[in-house]
């Protein structure tokens, strides 16, 4: 585990790389995505805006609230400072800014399909920082295993020699199965914004059960911190899925046409 390359007498943070490569290959896609169905404009631009700035307060505030007694939280200042820099904060935060920027600015228009793939494909990019420089997960038998030094922070096993299941390996995986299932949907959902509900749809499952691979704390009934922030995720969702499927939104059209945005 390597936090930093240095390049001549530059010391370049690699979690940090990866995740500014993962935003900008998630605003490419999110561009030519835009470009593909005709909906590059000023509203679509202020909602990406809204996603970044979101995106990086949520990221930088979800380790604030970690506690049900709030007075064991850190100050909002040493939050933002420290910050755990979560992906499941940092979506919530995206998602958040890009509700608020198309209010302000009276855009009515459907931008979830736009984000859903270039969100999947980001995460892709992001997540091998992640592998790079984090405990990779939780001691397994399987024969995919991985080491990481001793040195690494809260890593179970490390210490010992332990293999330990490359977690952050299995969410790129998803991320690039999820990107290529998103191209393949796109011209067969009729409804508008249903890509995005299948992929957040298919993370929050996917993510439930990879916790149990991950190094994180478990804190109440051998369940993670994101574990409970996804459970009422999921319920949410599933009822959603139930009244997608209830209206028809995922029958497929008989003839294949794309749709606007």
């Amino acid at each position: 585990m390597v936090p930093e390359w240095h390049v001549g007498p530059v010391a370049v943070p690699v979690h940090s790389l990866f995740v500014g490569l993962g935003v900008a290959t998630a605003m490419v896609v999110f561009m030519l995505e835009a470009r593909r169905r005709g909906a590059v404009n000023d509203q679509s631009l202020v909602a990406v805006a809204g996603a970044l700035v979101g995106g990086a307060i949520g990221m930088r505030l979800s380790g604030w609230a970690r506690h049900l007694d709030f007075a064991a939280n850190p100050a909002l200042t040493r939050a933002w400072e420290y910050g755990s820099k979560s992906i499941l904060g940092g979506l919530l935060g995206a998602y958040v800014g890009v509700l608020i920027a198309k209010r302000l600015g009276g855009y009515r228009g459907k931008t979830g399909d736009l984000f859903a793939p270039a969100v999947a494909l980001g995460m892709a990019v992001g997540r091998i920082g992640c592998h790079l420089t984090e405990a990779p997960g939780r001691p397994t038998s399987l024969p995919w295993g991985v080491h990481a030094a001793a040195t690494t922070p809260e890593c179970p096993g490390c210490l010992t020699g332990q293999a330990m299941h490359p977690s952050f390996v299995y969410e790129i995986v998803f991320q690039l199965a999820a990107f290529a299932a998103l191209m393949w949907l796109r011209p067969r959902i009729t409804r508008p914004g249903e890509l995005f509900v299948i992929y957040v749809a298919a993370y929050a499952v996917f993510r439930f059960f990879v916790e149990f691979t991950r190094a994180n704390q478990t804190v109440w009934l051998d369940l993670t911190r994101p574990q409970w922030f996804l459970l009422p995720s999921l319920v949410v969702v599933g009822v959603r899925l139930w009244y997608g499927i209830r209206r028809g939104y995922y029958r497929f059209p008989t003839q294949r046409q794309e749709i606007s945005a």
